[in-house]
């Protein structure tokens, strides 16, 4: 106990232009971010290592651990959530390791969905639509990424893969801030992918068939390729890089302007590797452990002063963020670009 209180004493004592943090209490190393904004205020759902569920019901202020039964040693990497009450999460590893719950009682109940006892199933992104459309992303199985889905928020099925795109050799997904995987509009959906190779996969009609493009972003290495992608209108953002290597700045983004056709390396990039990357009101917000980044265009990006973060998202014009050590920030705009400051 001693050793979580000042960990959230620490982090009270850093201050940053750009980021509130908001101690959690916890020492678990945090990769999912879900919020609810509603009249009666903001929920959060946070997840992570060790089984990890946390949920606020205040804006961040205090926190509440969530269990569930046999999940005590999962790591949770996704959580999607739309009014607070019905959540799902899913956990990240080899096989029986990879399991999606649901609840849709605030977290007093959950029920397992899915998991796979073959051992290269793999869940990398959770994303849903609505409570009870989603998909989730698992790394190639029989050769081929492979996609599950759900119409009903209950039953989940594998969606068919005669038109998708063959995996390369040592191809895969990263499931470092579950946002490998995107869905935009009613139908638009993609996939991001490292190691051998720096891929987007996009299919226009929900999974059912695929078209892939090759970008810029450094790849060759298990550690290396996309970790994020984002839509805006036409354009598309993607970052990475080398987790390995969080230091090295040198094709770390790149940028879309024909839903994903042809990609074009940033101009000036991260400092760094850079697990997630989302939108807000003046453009888009790329996160990681070196640090973080404001874009206007996804093409010329400025670096801000940011603790160590794994994941960020944005609703309502608001963002928050979540890292190592039970951290939890939420964004303070300081653009000059930004909306707010536009109508002054």
């Amino acid at each position: 106990m001693k050793t979580i209180l000042i960990s959230a004493l620490l982090l009270t004592a850093v201050t940053y232009t750009w980021w509130t943090v908001l101690p959690t209490g916890v020492d678990a190393n945090l990769r999912g971010i879900a919020v609810v904004v509603h009249r009666g205020g903001t929920i959060v759902w946070a997840t992570g290592a060790q089984g990890t569920l946390l949920r606020s019901t205040d804006t961040g202020q205090t926190w509440t651990p969530v269990h569930i039964d046999g999940a005590e040693k999962l790591d949770f990497r996704g959580v999607q959530t739309f009014d607070g009450k019905t959540v799902y999460v899913m956990s990240s590893g080899e096989g029986e390791q990879s399991r999606i719950y649901r609840s849709t009682d605030s977290g007093s109940t959950w029920e397992m969905q899915y998991t796979d006892k073959r051992k290269s199933f793999f869940l990398d992104a959770l994303a849903c639509s609505d409570d009870t459309h989603c998909f989730a992303l698992s790394d190639p199985v029989d050769g081929k990424f492979l996609i599950l889905a759900t119409t009903d928020g209950t039953h989940w099925k594998e969606l068919p893969r005669d038109h998708m795109p063959a995996a390369l050799a040592k191809e895969g997904a990263f499931a470092a801030s579950n946002s490998s995987l995107l869905l935009y509009g009613k139908a638009d959906m993609y996939f991001v992918t490292g190691g051998a190779a720096a891929r987007v996969f996009h299919s226009r009609d929900s999974g059912q068939t695929w078209t892939v493009s090759v970008t810029p972003i450094m790849s060759g290495e298990p550690s290396q390729g996309i970790f994020s992608i984002v839509r805006a209108g036409d354009a598309l953002v993607v970052v990475g890089g080398d987790y390995r290597e969080p230091k090295r700045s040198e094709k770390t983004a790149a940028y879309s302007l024909d839903e994903g056709q042809t990609w074009h390396l940033a101009k000036d990039l991260p400092a760094g590797y850079r697990s997630c990357v989302d939108t807000f009101d003046a453009g888009f917000v790329a996160v990681g452990p070196t640090g973080a980044e404001t874009s206007r265009d996804g093409i010329q990006w400025t670096h801000i002063d940011s603790p160590n973060l794994n994941a960020v998202t944005f609703i309502s014009g608001k963002g928050w963020a979540v890292g190592p050590k039970g951290l939890v920030a939420q964004f303070v705009d300081q653009t000059e670009y930004s909306a707010a400051s536009a109508g002054r």
